[in-house]
């Protein structure tokens, strides 16, 4: 399980959650930058222009760095990043978007050593720091929040979740992505789902907080499902709705996982959430409710088995690396398997907009893919990076990529 562990969000747009499968680009969308993790609105999807070809590309900057599999985030001027140092101490660095050039530092003491067995998945930093309401906010390894000045790098507050919630610090470190919105940050940290305040780092509520729950692999989304806006949550053992206002659980669903290792990041399809789970099965639910009583129906459930990589939707085909290696189509109404592609690579980051889809995969391929319900149409493949399990960013006509030691942007 190598990481997706490196999840992470961030929203710089208040209220900006909309359905994932929605291929429409508002206003709001074709000006929003790639501020938290998987973008604008945490599903993948870039509304302005991806590059067919990847020989256009052009490597403008390249920094090198300490190890992380955070995703890197941008305002569109400055680019953030984090790192793990000499294995005592996390840092996030601002980069002038341009040049390259370092604007600030930050660091704090965070540091964990992963169990011999996950020594694989690295003692670094994995989660994606967030972005918005001119705050920075970064979940480290150790289940430690920590909002900065995105200006300057000051620290305003840092918090030590495992220490404040009596849970247990995460064996393989913490990993979820935070959201930022309306003055408020969500996460799951401390052994629960947690709503802070973003100007002090206070409780407002705190959800599922059982011991089986516990720190969670997946980061959460912030979505309207039968006209009630909620925070959809995938914790160790299921998959949930809360309540934005009072932390309260309105619906709940069982996802069977190896370990309870649940990844993904919860798929919203209008009125629908999709899933898949290592070691065990896709699944599309149906939500509906009458009253403060949710209905929680599976359409269909599928056999392809998904681990880290979150899909992408688009006019109804769900776009999803499996568990198998392999990039897979499937009809998001039926369930039905519309192609499946060979072997290539144990994780995929996947960016799209409407004509294309941007495949990163862990060893640093980049593929441009034509978005092609019929059959798996590779346009392009570019080798890009080393060890890039990092969520790829997009910015105006070029690439944020963050393989293990270095920091790239190519522009086409």
């Amino acid at each position: 399980m190598r990481t997706t562990l490196l999840v992470s969000c961030f929203v710089l747009i208040t209220g900006s959650s909309v359905n994932a499968a929605d291929p429409t680009a508002t206003a709001q969308e074709k000006t929003a930058q790639w501020n938290q993790w998987r973008g604008p609105q945490r599903d993948g999807v870039w509304a302005g222009d991806l590059p067919n070809s990847l020989s256009e590309l052009s490597l403008v900057w390249e920094r090198p760095l300490s190890p992380s599999y955070s995703g890197p985030i941008t305002d569109g001027k400055v680019v953030y990043t984090t790192e793990t140092v000499d294995e005592k101490f996390e840092r996030v660095t601002a980069l002038d978007l341009a040049t390259g050039e370092a604007k600030w530092t930050a660091w704090w003491d965070g540091a964990i050593k992963v169990p011999p067995y996950a020594a694989a998945n690295g003692s670094w930093i994995k989660s994606t720091p967030a972005l918005a309401e001119g705050a920075l906010v970064v979940l480290g390894i150790r289940d430690e929040l920590i909002c900065l000045d995105p200006a300057t790098g000051e620290k305003r507050w840092q918090m030590d979740l495992a220490e404040r919630f009596g849970s247990d610090r995460p064996h393989f470190g913490a990993v979820c992505s935070p959201i930022i919105e309306a003055g408020a940050i969500y996460v799951q940290g401390g052994g629960a789902t947690l709503k802070l305040s973003v100007a002090d780092g206070s409780t407002v509520w705190k959800a599922l907080d059982s011991e089986e729950d516990g720190d969670a692999f997946s980061s959460p989304v912030i979505a309207t499902i039968a006209g009630v806006k909620q925070l959809v949550v995938q914790s160790r053992l299921k998959l949930c709705g809360i309540s934005i206002d009072d932390g309260k659980v309105l619906w709940s669903e069982p996802v069977e996982a190896y370990r309870n290792m649940n990844v993904l990041t919860p798929t919203v399809i209008g009125e629908s959430v999709f899933t898949a789970a290592h070691s065990g099965r896709s699944q599309l639910f149906d939500l509906s409710h009458s009253g403060d009583q949710w209905q929680v129906t599976e359409r269909w459930n599928q056999k392809i088995q998904a681990y880290m990589s979150s899909p992408v939707v688009f006019e109804d085909t769900i776009y999803l690396h499996s568990k198998s290696d392999r990039l897979t189509a499937m009809d998001a109404q039926t369930g039905d398997i519309l192609w499946t592609g060979s072997p290539m690579g144990k994780y995929q980051s996947l960016v799209r907009n409407r004509d294309v889809m941007l495949v990163l995969d862990e060893s640093g391929e980049l593929m441009s893919v034509k978005l092609n319900r019929n059959e798996l149409e590779i346009l392009d493949r570019r080798k890009v990076a080393n060890d890039s399990w990092a969520y790829l960013a997009v910015v105006e006509n070029g690439l944020i990529i963050r393989d293990l030691n270095a920091l790239k942007l190519y522009r086409w």
